[in-house]
């Protein structure tokens, strides 16, 4: 993005200038991506953003700024850029090493909730946590849940376990370098996931920013099934009676998965739909 340097620019003007500028590099929410940039590089949020519309900036807050919204128009994500997400109502701090948060995952927290019992102890295990926002998103629901949040990456458990320590409540997450259920001992009530679920010859047709998120939380195999068949596969070794499976699915996979389940021995309770009514989570019962 060029700006005349010697030019005093307000608030106003950046945003235009620059929702303008992301506009022309693809950026489908151009304007809302450059308010809330320059609201994270001078640390203010919209509302007053707008109340100080007229004010103009230093040259360091510019510069800033352009570097920010330089790398947004090279389709580096949001939250990345500002190095958080907003999840269930919580702040997740996430990197380039973990998935970013997504709305219709929260269903998976809601469908967990379901099978639980309020009031009551529980032991849930989360596979491939990320950023931990599934897992941490259930242990400020209740206090006694206990939780184990695995992944196979080193790298996105350090972010999991700082998301933890930083919303306290690290006390009530266990997390767990594993291949899903490779070093998982216990029993549990809920396991839960939001495994990888694309096609493999689909991923170089998403989205730039999608393409910069780690291929290992992407990647569901040649069919997009991978993951089911391996967590349905070994799950009931590791569930109470009753225990529950609850499941993010791609929009189109409901009816595999449900057969994946159910050849595997569990009774399919639901399939349930997102905000765009499209299928996205799966609930299973082992009993």
């Amino acid at each position: 993005m060029t700006l005349t340097m010697a030019k005093q620019y307000t608030i106003g003007e950046l945003i235009s200038l620059s929702a303008g500028y992301l506009e022309s590099k693809g950026c489908s929410s151009a304007r809302l991506d450059a308010e809330l940039l320059l609201g994270h590089v001078l640390g203010l949020d919209r509302l007053d953003l707008y109340l100080n519309f007229d004010k103009p900036l230093s040259s360091r807050e510019v510069d800033e700024y352009r570097q920010y919204i330089g790398r947004r128009g090279q389709r580096v994500p949001l939250a990345y850029l500002t190095g958080q997400r907003e999840f269930y109502s919580l702040p997740i701090h996430v990197s380039p090493d973990v998935l970013i948060p997504r709305p219709e995952t929260e269903f998976v927290v809601d469908k967990t909730l379901e099978v639980l019992e309020a009031g009551q102890p529980a032991n849930i295990l989360e596979l491939g946590t990320g950023s931990g926002a599934i897992a941490l998103a259930l242990a400020c629901q209740d206090p006694l849940f206990r939780i184990t949040a695995v992944d196979v990456s080193q790298e996105a458990l350090k972010v999991a376990e700082a998301n933890a320590k930083r919303l306290e409540v690290d006390s009530q997450v266990v997390f767990l370098q594993s291949d899903l259920f490779e070093n998982v001992t216990g029993t549990y009530r809920v396991i839960c996931s939001n495994p990888p679920y694309i096609k493999r010859d689909e991923l170089p047709r998403l989205s730039p920013e999608v393409q910069t998120e780690p291929a290992l939380a992407l990647d569901g195999g040649p069919d997009g099934l991978e993951f089911y068949r391996r967590i349905l596969g070994q799950a009931a070794s590791l569930l109470e009676q009753p225990g529950f499976v609850v499941l993010e699915i791609g929009w189109d996979q409901g009816p595999d998965v449900r057969a994946i389940g159910e050849k595997s021995g569990f009774t399919w309770l639901e399939t349930a739909r997102d905000y765009s009514g499209k299928d996205r989570v799966v609930v299973f019962q082992w009993a």
